[in-house]
């Protein structure tokens, strides 16, 4: 019998990192004292180890927004455009983090979810960093949970019946991933991401294969995926054009939003764009005097490297 799949959430969660990465994490949660439950890091530079000179990824989850934020404009846009996101700055470290309520952050860790970045993104490693309470960490390892299964639900759809390596699984999930949202990362980094731990997502494949909702087995690094699924699959992959269109569409509004929530936001997607991308963009000054503005003349970048994630 293979191994508890929320076993292993929880282990790989309490994984332990460099404490400055907890300190940075119970500053962020200070922020938001009636709100804060936990604060997750993922990311490049969880898989890297290297702190300086880069830019963290945080997200924290809260409660409620109108109990992170007051009577604020941004109460409704993380509901309409979540999530929030912020920059932070903790003994001379940088980090982004963005913020989702306990309900948004287990409805979108779920195949029923609308936009595909949450899942996505905990499909990969994470870990918790800060948390509120033992009843609160129960709940973030059942929110994560279900990131797993709903990528390979979406690559098992996307691949049909027959055999496939896990390491291909994953790659075919997490591109279909990159191809709805407008990201800057190179077409190999699906790839990369799996390469770095491939018996991660051999471990991750065998404990949650059988929460696909599709018959399959894994033997080896194998995994054989039986005939006879067509419809199942077929709805599957019908829901895809709508979760592209839709993933452009937010990527543009939450820059749209960034506008407002994130000094400095402008500097930050060209130094994504320029990291994952090889290019050399330069800001000039009217586009931080007019960060909106500034961050659409980059969208055609976006578009030209490939819309991955």
């Amino acid at each position: 019998m293979g191994p508890d799949f929320s076993e292993l959430i929880a282990d790989e969660l309490a994984t332990p990192v460099d404490p400055r990465i907890n300190a940075f994490a119970a500053a962020i949660a200070a922020r938001y004292p009636k709100a804060a439950q936990a604060v997750m890091f993922y990311g490049s530079c969880l898989r890297s180890e290297r702190l300086e000179g880069e830019m963290l990824d945080f997200y924290l989850i809260v409660s409620d927004y109108r109990e992170a934020y007051g009577d604020s404009w941004m109460v409704r846009a993380n509901e309409l455009i979540p999530p929030n996101v912020f920059p932070a700055e903790y003994q001379g470290l940088v980090a982004k983090f963005a913020v989702l309520s306990a309900h948004d952050f287990y409805r979108l860790n779920r195949p029923e979810a609308d936009t595909v970045s949450v899942w996505a993104r905990f499909a990969q490693p994470a870990r918790l960093v800060w948390t509120a309470g033992q009843d609160v960490t129960a709940r973030t390892i059942e929110a994560v949970a279900g990131a797993t299964p709903t990528l390979l639900r979406a690559a098992i759809a996307d691949h049909g019946a027959g055999d496939v390596e896990v390491a291909d699984l994953w790659h075919r999930g997490f591109q279909l991933t990159y191809n709805a949202e407008l990201r800057a990362e190179r077409k190999s980094r699906a790839q990369s991401v799996v390469a770095f731990d491939p018996e991660r997502y051999r471990a991750f494949t065998s404990a949650a294969l059988d929460k696909t909702g599709f018959e399959a087995v894994l033997r080896g690094g194998t995994i054989n995926i039986a005939g006879g699924q067509d419809d199942a699959m077929a709805a599957e992959r019908a829901r895809w054009p709508k979760l592209r269109r839709r993933g452009k569409w937010m990527t543009l509004a939450r820059l749209a939003k960034a506008s407002g929530t994130y000094a400095g936001g402008i500097d930050y997607l060209a130094w994504k764009i320029n990291r994952h991308a090889g290019t050399q963009i330069t800001i000039r000054p009217w586009q931080r005097k007019w960060p909106l503005l500034g961050a659409l003349t980059l969208l055609p970048r976006l578009l030209l490297k490939g819309a991955v994630r």
